[in-house]
């Protein structure tokens, strides 16, 4: 095998853990190593989930990077800058009722080097008209004032009868 083969094996078991064996792929929730920083990204979801379920909207934000970089992805396109962020939960949620009662699950942390993770979960919405719910992908960036969402890809998943 050529030597640029071989570099394209090795780099591609980097890029794309799901090539390696088993026993060398690192776990979601590896042992102790990030264990402060799961805590403090999860403390920070949690002051999320408590800001929404008291219809906080504001509050809900202050877990985002304030930033002209901060980037949302949803079902209705990409909303950019803390700001564009803000006004796109307000025209989506412009309520109490809208808004209903956040929950949070199935939490799998990814951490990407010392001072960035990805957060895979799923989300929960009860409201008195109906229940909706679906995935996400939160990029994390830790700076001087704690971690912060940078990047949040959220979509809406149906459920399907069985």
């Amino acid at each position: 095998m050529g030597k640029f083969f071989q570099f394209l094996l090795i780099a591609g078991s980097f890029l794309c853990p799901s090539v390696l064996p088993a026993q060398r792929q690192p776990s979601l929730q590896a042992s102790g190593k990030h264990a402060t920083d799961r805590e403090a990204i999860g403390a920070v979801l949690q002051a999320q989930q408590s800001a929404w379920n008291r219809a906080d909207v504001d509050a809900f934000l202050q877990g985002y990077w304030h930033s002209p970089e901060l980037t949302f992805s949803g079902s209705s396109g990409v909303a950019r800058g803390w700001d564009g962020v803000l006004a796109r939960y307000k025209k989506n949620y412009p309520d109490r009722a809208a808004m209903g009662q956040l929950d949070f699950s199935n939490l799998e942390f990814r951490f990407l080097g010392p001072d960035a993770a990805l957060v895979l979960g799923k989300w929960h919405l009860k409201r008195e008209k109906d229940e909706v719910g679906g995935v996400f992908t939160l990029v994390w960036q830790r700076f001087p004032d704690g971690w912060r969402i940078i990047h949040d890809h959220t979509s809406a998943v149906v459920e399907k009868a069985h």
